[in-house]
């Protein structure tokens, strides 16, 4: 049985973003094909505003279980930048799965040339108010250790992207939710930001669909 070869797509967040005068589209979706000890992991995510796609990154891993930790595995692979601005190419190695009290925890760590590292954590949590109505708080922050003005993104803790979203799930394959998200630059990312015309603290309401097969 550890052998049979199966497969699993999630968009966790298949939404639009709104603060009453802009509207963006945001996804943030992965999947997996594989056995239970060997895995091909893929992860995607993004904003696309006024014919723009921003904030793309995409990544594609080797997963395997993490023999002490019953819950969690490793990954390493290769993560791609790739948007409206220019392209960048990362080495990543991380750890994703589930922390004690079923808390959905994903840890990465990202390397390119000329020495510059990069450090994403993202957590989760289904709080079930009904079997079928569910409250899920969520956070993701970003670190880098060197700036990249192409990119605008700048040194330290560079940005938040929280949310908490309530979803009805009509079949558990598909649900979909309303809630609230707010995304923040700060720092150098945050003046890169404002020097382009954005916003570096930007609460929306949010709609959309989460789906998994």
């Amino acid at each position: 049985m550890d052998n049979q070869i199966v497969e699993h797509v999630l968009f966790d967040q298949l939404e639009g973003r709104t603060n009453g005068p802009d509207t963006e589209l945001r996804w943030d979706g992965q999947g997996w094909i594989g056995t239970d000890w060997n895995k091909l992991w893929f992860k995607s995510e993004g904003f696309f505003e006024r014919g723009r796609m921003s904030d793309g990154i995409h990544e594609l891993l080797y997963d395997r279980p993490i023999p002490l930790l019953r819950y969690f595995d490793w990954q390493a692979g290769l993560r791609y930048d790739g948007d409206s601005g220019p392209p960048r190419y990362w080495g990543a190695l991380g750890v994703q799965g589930l922390a004690p009290e079923f808390f959905d925890f994903e840890a990465t760590l990202y390397a390119r040339g000329a020495g510059h590292f990069a450090a994403r954590v993202v957590g989760s949590y289904d709080i079930l108010i009904t079997n079928r109505l569910i409250a899920q708080p969520e956070a993701e922050m970003n670190f880098y250790t060197k700036a990249d003005p192409a990119r605008a993104v700048g040194t330290g803790f560079s940005e938040l992207d929280a949310g908490l979203r309530l979803r009805y799930e009509i079949s558990r394959k598909f649900a979909p939710y309303l809630g609230f998200a707010y995304t923040g630059a700060f720092g150098e990312t945050a003046n890169f930001t404002r020097n382009a015309g954005g916003l570096a603290v930007d609460p929306r309401f949010v709609f959309g669909t989460r789906v998994w097969y």
